[in-house]
């Protein structure tokens, strides 16, 4: 059964408040922004075209307009995330997975918020080597590892909180390459180990592209320009403790699936946590993770210039890549790595087996009337320009 629609979403709140906000902000915003508030406020409506659909039962008519596809609209992650999760079912393997983040402290997200491209590269970087690294230390687990990395940037309220979740097996291939081995049973690789090896080699190469050029400070980082005012402000994050976190392994293989369903294609916010938007502005639901679990579900209330705001902080760079697959599950000959890996762990008679993902065999379009299947009687074309990229 389809969940009903909202009845806030985030772009009925582009489309009453947008025209004002960029107007009183003319020349303060990125052209991504721009786009991306334009793709939310056309998303599903006349301006990007669509087709009338008719029930082959009962004969009601429907129209649906197209998608905008933008990955930061709240509408269109659905199916990219069924699609994505489609492919990436052939790279499960019958073994334990853990649930490893890497969060940068609240000063260092202050500079990325200035340098998105550069400082959330380097999150990716420091973040891989620092799981490959410990991985392959014989103290620890002495083999190989491949993993999914997929960034964040915000917290529950929006606020910018850049942070990477790694999706990773538990075990490795070996270093000549001819066994698995596996972590032991609950337990993948120590935080406090990798905490610190991550809080090294990010500020390591934080230095390099600050002595490089590739850092720019506007606005209350100004003084960072200056050699001594940068050295002053890292120094006393190289004393303090970097937050990483190691959830307790998955429920077996498809409980990595349905995780990763609702989770890699995520926005800012859903529209669903959407409550109000009226005179007092925009309130919303948000988690609290400080508080107690019976009490960590709130709501916020923003003024619709501030939530605008805060949407619009977790818009990427053009071309950054927010998921990203390391050591066996790198791109290039993945698929014959793990042919290898399937290989070797079928010594392991203990081993869980990964069932397949069931085939959703019901019609792509449905009747809100009858339930029945609908088919495509006319086409609509919208203006050429008002789609954006796919």
């Amino acid at each position: 059964m389809n969940r009903p629609a909202p009845a806030l979403e985030v772009g009925d709140i582009f489309r009453t408040h947008g025209a004002k906000w960029r107007a009183a902000r003319d020349g303060h915003l990125s052209l991504g922004q721009l786009k991306v508030m334009t793709a939310i406020e056309r998303c599903r409506s006349a301006a990007l075209g669509g087709h009338v659909l008719r029930c082959e039962n009962c004969a009601t008519e429907q129209i649906a307009y197209n998608s905008c596809r933008n990955r930061h609209c709240p509408k269109c992650q659905g199916p990219a995330a069924k699609r994505w999760l489609a492919a990436r079912e052939l790279d499960l393997l019958p073994v334990e997975y853990y649930h490893v983040v890497f969060t940068l402290p609240a000063a260092i997200a202050d500079i990325a918020l200035q340098n998105k491209r550069v400082v959330y590269g380097l999150l990716f970087q420091a973040t891989a080597e620092t799981l490959q690294t410990i991985a392959r230390d014989p103290r620890h687990l002495g083999a190989t590892v491949g993993f999914t990395a997929v960034l964040h940037t915000w917290g529950s309220a929006l606020t910018h909180h850049p942070h990477v979740h790694c999706i990773v097996p538990g075990g490795g291939l070996s270093p000549d390459g001819a066994a698995w081995i596996p972590s032991k049973r609950g337990f993948f690789l120590p935080v406090r180990v990798l905490s610190k090896l991550f809080r090294r080699l990010f500020l390591k190469r934080l230095q390099t592209a600050y002595e490089d050029g590739q850092l720019a400070f506007h606005g209350r980082l100004q003084t960072l320009g200056d050699t001594e005012g940068f050295a002053n402000y890292v120094k006393p994050l190289r004393q303090c403790n970097w937050f990483v976190y190691a959830k307790r392994p998955f429920a077996g293989p498809r409980a990595v699936l349905h995780y990763l369903s609702r989770y890699t294609h995520r926005v800012a916010i859903s529209n669903r946590r959407l409550i109000t938007c009226d005179g007092r502005g925009v309130t919303f639901k948000w988690k609290d993770y400080r508080a107690k679990p019976a009490r960590r579900h709130k709501t916020m209330r923003l003024s619709v210039d501030d939530f605008i705001g805060r949407f619009l902080l977790h818009v990427l760079p053009s071309g950054f890549h927010r998921i990203r697959h390391y050591g066996w599950l790198a791109n290039p000959a993945r698929r014959a790595r793990l042919r290898i890996l399937r290989v070797l762990l079928t010594r392991d008679t203990a081993s869980e087996s990964v069932e397949p993902v069931a085939e959703n065999n019901a019609a792509k379009y449905q009747c809100p009337v009858c339930g029945g299947g609908m088919v495509i009687i006319a086409v609509a074309t919208g203006s050429p320009w008002a789609r954006a990229p796919p």
